[in-house]
């Protein structure tokens, strides 16, 4: 079920990455669907970045030393990475900016990138995986945000309650997996008019 898992994982992300014209590197590919796989087990470990202030989390990761503030602050980026490409509606629903969440889920991966640095050592070197998934996590949240949208628009199903479904969200996300779900039923959104086509 794992292997399975993870090639669905894979096939779903690179997909979504080329149809954004996203360029991340392999090593955040892999990163992005091991993410992904860590997270669709029941012993899920975004409990914490639901249930907590992010501000409070950050603090605690900062605030630790060694291996610990490492693992904190991996922890915190990957969660916080997740909840907001899967949980934006959760995010919005609590009044809570998404630009604020995507500094700090770069805050944290940054902070680990930082941490594997020894002093004295040229930055232009090897590339570093945490410093990628930092500079470019509002554009990884977005990969993930259409990544759910996939398997939102798949889950549906076809009555015709689950086309309404699918339009209403598409409505309100803009979602390009919505739209192409839609478009495969037959129907072509349009923004500004009061019909379907």
């Amino acid at each position: 079920m794992g292997a399975n898992l993870r090639g669905f994982f894979e096939d779903t992300v690179a997909e979504v990455a080329s149809r954004q014209g996203i360029a991340n590197t392999r090593a955040v590919r892999g990163y992005l669907v091991g993410l992904l796989s860590d997270f669709a087990r029941p012993e899920s470990r975004m409990r914490d970045t639901l249930d907590r202030p992010l501000t409070l989390l950050l603090y605690e990761a900062l605030e630790a030393s060694g291996f610990e503030r490492f693992e904190r602050l991996r922890t915190l980026g990957d969660g916080v990475l997740y909840v907001a490409g899967f949980f934006r509606d959760h995010i919005k629903g609590r009044g809570v900016e998404l630009s604020y969440v995507n500094a700090v889920g770069a805050q944290a991966y940054g902070g680990a990138s930082r941490m594997l640095k020894h002093p004295g050592e040229d930055s232009g070197c090897d590339p570093d995986i945490f410093q990628e998934l930092a500079d470019n996590f509002q554009e990884l949240t977005e990969l993930l945000f259409e990544v759910a949208e996939v398997f939102q628009t798949r889950a549906v199903g076809a009555r015709p309650s689950a086309t309404v479904q699918l339009y209403e969200r598409w409505l309100r996300t803009g979602s390009a997996a919505a739209q192409k779900a839609l478009t495969e039923r037959g129907i072509v959104p349009l923004r500004g008019t009061e019909t379907l086509h």
